[in-house]
C-alpha cells in the first residue's frame, strides 16, 4: 500500500507535507542529561540542610549522638545520587523484550573434527 502525497503533493518522505513518523524514538540525549542532572541536584540538595539540621539539633538538645546520626545518614547521599543519576531511563511498558529464547546449550559455532596435516 503506497502512501498518498500530502496536501502539497510531495511524495518525498520527510518533506513538510509528508513527515516521517517515529514511534519508538527515545528522548534526546540532551533531555536525558537534563533529567539526570535534575535528579542529582535534587538528591544533593538534601545534604546541606542535613548538616544544618545536625548543628541545630546539637544546639537544641546538646546531644552529639543525634547530630552524628543525622550526619551519618547524609554521608551516602553523594554515592546514591550518582547511582540514581547514571541509571538508564525507565523501561516503558510497550518496549519490546530483546530476549530471543536461545538457550546456552546451543553453541554459536558447532564443534567439528578437523583433519590436521603435519608437514
Amino acid at each position: 500500500m503506497a502512501r498518498t502525497p500530502g496536501f502539497g503533493g510531495s511524495h518525498e518522505s520527510g518533506s513538510p507535507d509528508n513527515p516521517v513518523l517515529i514511534t519508538e524514538a527515545e528522548s534526546s540525549l540532551e533531555d536525558q542529561h537534563r533529567a539526570r542532572v535534575r535528579k542529582y541536584m535534587t538528591l544533593m540538595a538534601f545534604r546541606i540542610p542535613a548538616l544544618i539540621l545536625a548543628a541545630a539539633s546539637y544546639g537544641i538538645w546538646a546531644n552529639p549522638w543525634i547530630a552524628m546520626a543525622i550526619i551519618g545518614l547524609s554521608i551516602p547521599l553523594p554515592w546514591i545520587a550518582v547511582l540514581i543519576a547514571n541509571d538508564r531511563p525507565p523501561r516503558r511498558k510497550d518496549e519490546p523484550s530483546r530476549w530471543d529464547g536461545r538457550s546456552e546449550e546451543h553453541a554459536a559455532l558447532e564443534a567439528h573434527e578437523y583433519r590436521v596435516i603435519d608437514g
